[in-house]
C-alpha cells in the first residue's frame, strides 16, 4: 500500500517527465522475467561474493528506470545502494575519483534517499562499541577505555585496506576522536573528503595527518573500504549503477579508451574478489555493446560481456552478464499508464470519475496517439506519454468536473518538450526543423 507522500512523490516526477525516486515497484511491469535471477545474484553478493551486470536498450526503452527499479528493490533487501551517470567532463569512468566521489554524495539506503555516508559511519562505530559490549559489558562504565577500544577494534576490521590506504583508516580514527571532542566542524571536513569532496581546508587534513585529494588509486582502496564497513554494520552489500555508460562513444579517443579499460578492470576485479559485496550495473544502448565505437573496441572487455542475442527474445538467459531491455509495446504502455491512473485517483476524492473518464480504452487510445507522434516508435514513448497522462489529463479531469478529453483535448508534442531521442524519431516536419552543426 502506497503512503500519500509516495503517491505524490510518484505523480509529480511523472508531471516533470522525469523517473520517479521511489515506488517503482508499483509502475514496473514486464520485470518479472528478471526477477529470479536477479534476487539469486543479490543473495550471492550478500554471502560475500560480487556481481556484474550490462543492460542494453535503445533510448526510451526503460535503462534509467531498471536501474532504479532493482535500487529500490536492492534497499528493501539490506542493501545500499548509488547511481553514477557517466559523463565527459563531471564523471569519466576512467576516472575512479570522480566515479567515488558522485558515489558518496548518492549513496542511499532504506532510511536515506542519498548523502548517507554519515549515518552509514555512524551507525559503524555504534556497532563496533555494541560487538565490545557484548563481550565485555564493564566496558560500559568507562567510556574512555570503550572508545579507545572501539577505535582498536575499528583498526583491525579494516587492516586489509589499511594496507593499500593508510589515509582511510587514519581519517576515521580522527573523526572519532572529533566525535568525542565536540568538534563537529572538524567532523563534517573530514568526512567530506573520506568522502571526496575537494577543497577541503588544509587545517582539517593536518588534523589528520594526510595531504592532497583521493586520486583514482585512493579512489578504488577507498571503495573497497565502504564495503568493508557497510558489511561489517549490517548491510547485504552495494548496488552501484554506472548510467549512460554509452557517453563513452562520444569521447575524444583517448579518454574512451581510458574508460573501456577501466570498465574492463573493475568487471575483472569483482572476479578476482577485490569487491566483496559489490553488485555493479552498467546501462547502455546496443551500439555501445556492439557498435565500433563502443565495446567492440577492446576485445577483451568484449569477450566478457559478450551474450547471443540473435534468439527469440522470449528465451532469453537472465543470469546472463547482459541483459536486453525489449521496450514498451502498446499493451505495456497501456498497463503503466492504467497503473498511474490508479495510483493518480487514490489521491483524488473523485476517485470513480476519474477511473471512469480516463478509462483504459482512453489511455490505449492515448498511448497510440503519443507513439504515432514519435513515428510509431512506442519505445521512445513512455516518458512523454506518462507526462500528457498526469499533467494534460488526470489533473484536468480531477480539476474540472466538465472536462472529457475525449471532447476538450487534442494532443499536441512540441519541440522544446522533447528529448533529443524523441526529437529524432517524431522527424523534421519542415526544412526548418532540421538542425545543423555550424
Amino acid at each position: 500500500m502506497l503512503s500519500p507522500r509516495r503517491r505524490t512523490e510518484i505523480i509529480d516526477a511523472l508531471r516533470r517527465g522525469t523517473v520517479p525516486k521511489s515506488g517503482l515497484d508499483v509502475l514496473a511491469v514486464g520485470m518479472d522475467r528478471f526477477e529470479r535471477a536477479l534476487d539469486s545474484e543479490l543473495e550471492t553478493v550478500s554471502l560475500g561474493g560480487a556481481a556484474f551486470k550490462a543492460i542494453r536498450g535503445e533510448y526510451g526503452s526503460g535503462k534509467t528506470f531498471f536501474g532504479r527499479w532493482f535500487q529500490e528493490r536492492a534497499r528493501s533487501k539490506g542493501f545500499a545502494t548509488s547511481e553514477v551517470q557517466i559523463s565527459e567532463t563531471e564523471t569519466p569512468l576512467h576516472r575512479m575519483e570522480t566515479v567515488y566521489r558522485r558515489l558518496i554524495e548518492r549513496l542511499a539506503t532504506a532510511d536515506m534517499a542519498s548523502g548517507a555516508l554519515h549515518s552509514v559511519i555512524d551507525g559503524w562505530f555504534y556497532r563496533l562499541e555494541e560487538d565490545l559490549l557484548a563481550a565485555e559489558p564493564a566496558l560500559g562504565l568507562d567510556a574512555e577505555s570503550l572508545h579507545q577500544r572501539s577505535v582498536d577494534l575499528m583498526e583491525q576490521r579494516l587492516s586489509a585496506v589499511s594496507r593499500t590506504a593508510p589515509a582511510f583508516s587514519a581519517v576515521l580514527r580522527t573523526y572519532r576522536d572529533a566525535l568525542l571532542k565536540g568538534d563537529a566542524q572538524l567532523a563534517e571536513g573530514l568526512l567530506a573528503w573520506l568522502g571526496g569532496q575537494p577543497n577541503v581546508a588544509a587545517s582539517v587534513k593536518r588534523a589528520a595527518g594526510i595531504k592532497g585529494e583521493i586520486d583514482h588509486f585512493g579512489a578504488v582502496n577507498f571503495l573497497a573500504g565502504l564495503l568493508t564497513i557497510l558489511r561489517d554494520s549490517g548491510f547485504a552489500g552495494l548496488v552501484l549503477v554506472l548510467d549512460e555508460v554509452e557517453t563513452l562513444q562520444r569521447m575524444r579517443a583517448d579518454s574512451r579508451e581510458k574508460g573501456l579499460n577501466a570498465l574492463r578492470q573493475f568487471i575483472d576485479e569483482l572476479d578476482a574478489g577485490r569487491f566483496p559485496g559489490l553488485y555493479l550495473v552498467a546501462t547502455g544502448t546496443p551500439a555501445f555493446f556492439d557498435g565500433p565505437q563502443g565495446v567492440q573496441r577492446l576485445p577483451p572487455l568484449a569477450q566478457r560481456l559478450h551474450v547471443d542475442f540473435t534468439t527469440d527474445p522470449r528465451f532469453d538467459n537472465p543470469r546472463a552478464p547482459q541483459l536486453r531491455l525489449k521496450g514498451f509495446d502498446l499493451d505495456l504502455l497501456a498497463a503503466v499508464g492504467g497503473k498511474v491512473r490508479d495510483i493518480f485517483s487514490d489521491q483524488s476524492v473523485k476517485v470513480s470519475r476519474v477511473r471512469s473518464v480516463v478509462d483504459d480504452d482512453y489511455i490505449l487510445d492515448l498511448g497510440r496517439a503519443v507513439a504515432g507522434g514519435l513515428g510509431g516508435k512506442i519505445g521512445v514513448a513512455p516518458r512523454l506519454f506518462l507526462k500528457k497522462l498526469v499533467g494534460e489529463v488526470l489533473d484536468r479531469v480531477d480539476q474540472h468536473d466538465d472536462f472529457d478529453p475525449r471532447q476538450h483535448y487534442a494532443l499536441t508534442l512540441a519541440d522544446n518538450e522533447m528529448t533529443l531521442a524523441e526529437r529524432a524519431s517524431a522527424g523534421a516536419m519542415s526544412v526548418d526543423d532540421v538542425e545543423l552543426e555550424m
